[in-house]
């Protein structure tokens, strides 16, 4: 048997499969596409739902695709066997409504015995319990002898989620030899060892399940198969597990050279080993398919994934940041298949690189909060950080629990787990508690999906604003109607439509669709499943019938000044990857009628100098007056262009290219201006960061911004009346305003402050001594905490070395305040602990620093029992 590579083994599927007359599809991307249910894609057919259910047509009724696939259920677990990984790569062929299990079965044995060169004794097919058909074919078909075809039940062998489509499956084993057993004689397909390896799964979908258990037969059966690429190299190559087929090795390999170590010499190394090499893979994969580290969602899997690769690094004794030079090498072995990996690149080791520098700071300063824990418990004689707090460390700062166990231990200090479990729990169960209820789609149920899949649109608008179509289905928000009449909400659907649904972060055109007898406003227009595009608005008079003919005529002011926008933003693109690098990417866009807004990824807030640098060039390439073209091409022929691809946009085989001169040229289907000249004029009106290497522009061309100028007008205006000045010395008598109000302030503070030692008098007999520590605790009436503060820095100064706590009742509400020096802090004082320990007297809260610390309350009743409390409080800190 000839030991095929991972890279091999891909190609030879697909192509396999080619020559069975399927389509092969690009792998989908690991964000899901219309899908609630999942946050990642993680099987082979979940991108394919829609065609599953119907709701969508597929390009071809047989596909072949090897998907990318992330399962993170179980992330704490990953490394700790070899058997396990979060990232890995699914093949599969499918069939909707065409060929069934005959095919399916055969093709499969042929693929892994005839193409691969799998020895056949070595295989073992098996069945659902009742599905004679698929035990018929293998047996007298394929020539298995019936002993060595296993039949197993529901569990194991039939494949559904609740309501919807779902039928038995047959599996494919392969016997590894007997040194992967458990030595025990009866050891055979579905022991829990190792010998015998599920590689292929086909699933035979033919009935529907109400949600009740009750199935009946679909008229159109499908076929959903799986196959891991990575566990049949781990069989065809003859290694031990997922680490060690050609691509993970060498992606491994590159980790022990950088730790100094060897794989498989330390059990505990090892298991770092394979964290790092496995999640480092995920990362690389997920960033390419624009996903962003963040605290939730999607974004969170992946800073966990960043952040225990990282650690992992760090135990392994790694110096410096490794990350972004793993991810290079991620890509280099995987581009043959994923060539988006080579594309992005630059941004992928950008966000690698800033996420670890931001772990780098996060362990520092989580070390720092531990610290101080540690302190507090110490001071409150307990030797078990609560659960609470040790979920606080994970949870809000990213410190790894195992990190925080592992320095308690040192210090024969423990942790609450239980505690820290149920708040894990709490936060699992909120999740879920947020997650929407969704149907077998993943989406919510709507009267949409209750329209015929054959019905499609198609967009007509890039040459015209007015268009004679036909309407082929009208919907109320509830039901599929005949006709809408005056007054009723709705959506109508034509063969052909001028409009521009929203897509691509372009928001959509409106207008209104008419016949003599009756007029829709059409107030959004959007994309649906199938290639659909649905004109939502209400009646404003008459009627409108399905199978009528209809004029549609678009906005074209909305329109122009929509495209003003969206001609700017690829001008925008462009210049910043100039001013800041080529690491930015689109993350995101919205561009209306009245402002764009950009999202791409860059790691610190822009100068004012790069953002003028940016206005200067869009600014420029506007008055130059560049001729905007548009062509149709393949994907491949767009690339050789140079054109830069948005993210988050779907690319089917033909695209189109807009040009903008010499300048710019990006695959968008959107709509756009003739000429740059069109667009006026362009400017930034905000720069802010969104998420954790993301930034936002928000910025205005042509009529936007002329409104702009003219509200800033008014309101320089509306400045200079209230000032009783003109608009041309505002800034004068505003700084002049500005130095009355601090000369004002300053007497302010002055007399506060002669007020507040007035109203103490001589308080020095009130001194008392705590185990050899000074302390003044008084009550003084109607100061805020500015002048509380000041006012015990004047008693610390009289008192020289000590404790000072003063209380004050302003408004109805408690201030307080402890300062301790340098030598009472010597002597175990602490003033934040002083001020939790008797700030619940007066029904409040607080803390701080040793030196300095302060709460407020709403029960002043209480401030004589607080400072009474005070020296009993002290007594306890002093050692």
């Amino acid at each position: 048997m000839k030991k095929y590579g991972v890279n091999e083994l891909r190609r030879m599927f697909l192509e396999f499969f080619e020559s069975k007359g399927h389509l092969a599809m690009k792998s989908f991307s690991l964000v899901p596409h219309n899908d609630n249910s999942l946050l990642l894609i993680n099987s082979g057919m979940a991108p394919l739902k829609p065609y599953f259910t119907g709701q969508e047509i597929p390009p071809r009724k047989r596909v072949t695709t090897c998907q990318k696939c992330i399962r993170t259920g179980d992330i704490e677990n990953i490394g700790k066997t070899a058997r396990h990984g979060t990232f890995f790569e699914m093949l599969g062929n499918f069939s909707f409504g065409d060929y069934f299990k005959t095919d399916a079965i055969r093709w499969s044995w042929e693929f892994l015995t005839e193409v691969v060169g799998l020895d056949p004794d070595r295989l073992y097919p098996s069945v659902y319990l009742e599905d004679d058909e698929a035990f018929d074919i293998w047996n007298k078909e394929i020539g298995i002898p019936a002993e060595r075809i296993y039949r197993f039940g529901k569990e194991d062998n039939f494949w559904e989620h609740g309501a919807g489509p779902c039928g038995p499956c047959s599996e494919i084993y392969y016997d590894r030899g007997e040194q992967y057993g458990c030595g025990k004689p009866d050891c055979h397909v579905g022991c829990e060892c190792d010998r015998f390896m599920e590689i292929w799964n086909n699933v035979f979908t033919q009935f529907e399940n109400d949600g009740h258990g009750n199935y009946t037969e679909l008229k159109q059966k499908n076929i959903d198969t799986g196959m891991g690429l990575e566990r049949l190299a781990a069989i065809v190559q003859e290694v031990d597990s997922l680490f060690t087929v050609d691509t993970n090795k060498a992606l491994l390999d590159q980790v022990c050279r950088l730790a100094g170590t060897e794989y498989q010499k330390d059990h505990n190394k090892d298991i770092s080993l394979r964290i790092v090499t496995d999640h480092i893979k995920s990362c690389t994969f997920m960033i390419s398919d624009g996903i962003m580290p963040s605290n939730e969602g999607r974004g969170y899997v992946l800073r966990r994934l960043l952040r225990r690769a990282a650690r992992h690094g760090r135990i392994l004794g790694i110096q410096g940041k490794f990350l972004a030079g793993l991810s290079n090498t991620v890509i280099e072995l995987s581009k043959d298949g994923y060539p988006e990996l080579d594309e992005k690149k630059n941004m992928i080791f950008k966000v690698l690189s800033e996420e670890e520098d931001k772990f780098n700071r996060t362990i520092d300063q989580g070390l720092e909060i531990l610290g101080q824990m540690e302190e507090e418990m110490k001071a409150s004689g307990v030797s078990v950080l609560s659960g609470e707090n040790a979920f606080k460390l994970y949870d809000t700062y990213g410190f790894p629990i195992d990190l925080t166990k592992e320095i308690l231990e040192e210090k024969n200090l423990t942790l609450d787990e239980e505690g820290f479990d149920r708040c894990m729990q709490e936060q699992r169960e909120k999740a879920r508690a947020a997650r929407k209820t969704t149907n077998y789609m993943g989406a919510d149920v709507t009267v949409y999906q209750s329209i015929d899949p054959a019905v499609t649109t198609e967009f007509v608008g890039y040459g015209r604003l007015t268009h004679d179509s036909e309407i082929t289905v009208l919907t109320t928000e509830n039901e599929i109607v005949e006709a809408l009449t005056d007054g009723q909400a709705g959506t109508v659907f034509v063969k052909e439509t001028p409009f521009y649904a929203t897509m691509g972060g372009q928001q959509a055109d409106v207008g209104r669709i008419f016949t003599d007898s009756g007029e829709f406003l059409v107030e959004d227009t959007i994309h649906l499943l199938g290639g659909k595009v649905g004109h939502v608005g209400r009646m404003t008079r008459g009627m409108l019938q399905a199978g009528e003919k209809v004029t549609l005529s678009v906005c074209s002011e909305n329109r122009s000044d929509t495209a003003k926008n969206h001609s700017a933003t690829h001008l925008l693109q462009k210049a910043l990857r100039m001013v800041l690098g080529d690491h930015v990417e689109q993350a995101g866009s919205l561009v209306t009628k009245d402002r764009l807004r950009f999202d791409f990824t860059h790691f610190s807030a822009m100068t004012p100098e790069e953002i003028r640098k940016v206005e200067e060039i869009v600014n420029k390439e506007i008055s130059d007056s560049l001729p905007v073209e548009t062509d149709v091409m393949t994907l491949e022929e767009a690339k050789k262009t140079g054109a830069m691809a948005l993210f988050g946009e779907k690319y089917g085989e033909k695209v189109r290219v807009v040009r903008m001169g010499d300048f710019s040229t990006e695959l968008c289907g959107g709509t756009h201006v003739p000429n740059t000249s069109a667009i006026s004029s362009f400017k930034i009106v905000s720069e802010a960061g969104i998420a954790a290497g993301v930034r936002r522009i928000e910025a205005l061309t042509g009529r936007g911004l002329m409104k702009y100028y003219e509200n800033l007008e008014q309101e320089v205006h509306a400045a200079a009346a209230a000032a009783k000045c003109t608009p041309a010395n505002l800034k004068d008598k505003i700084n002049a305003l500005m130095e009355e109000i601090k000369s004002l302030h300053a007497e302010n503070e002055k007399l506060k402050s002669r007020l507040a030692n007035e109203a103490v008098g001589d308080v020095m007999s009130q001194v008392q001594e705590i185990k050899g520590t000074k302390l003044l605790a008084l009550q003084v009436s109607d100061v805020d905490m500015n002048g509380l503060r000041n006012l015990g820095d004047q008693m610390k100064e009289k008192l020289g070395e000590g404790v000072v706590v003063i209380a004050s009742v302003q408004d109805g509400k408690v201030n307080l305040i402890a300062s301790a020096t340098e030598g009472a802090m010597k002597a175990g004082a602490h003033a934040g602990n002083l001020i939790k320990g008797i700030a619940g007297l007066v029904g409040g809260g607080g803390g701080g620093r040793p030196n300095m610390a302060q709460a407020g309350g709403k029960n002043p009743a209480g401030v004589p029992d607080a400072l009474g409390k005070v020296p009993e409080v002290l007594a306890g800190q002093i050692h």
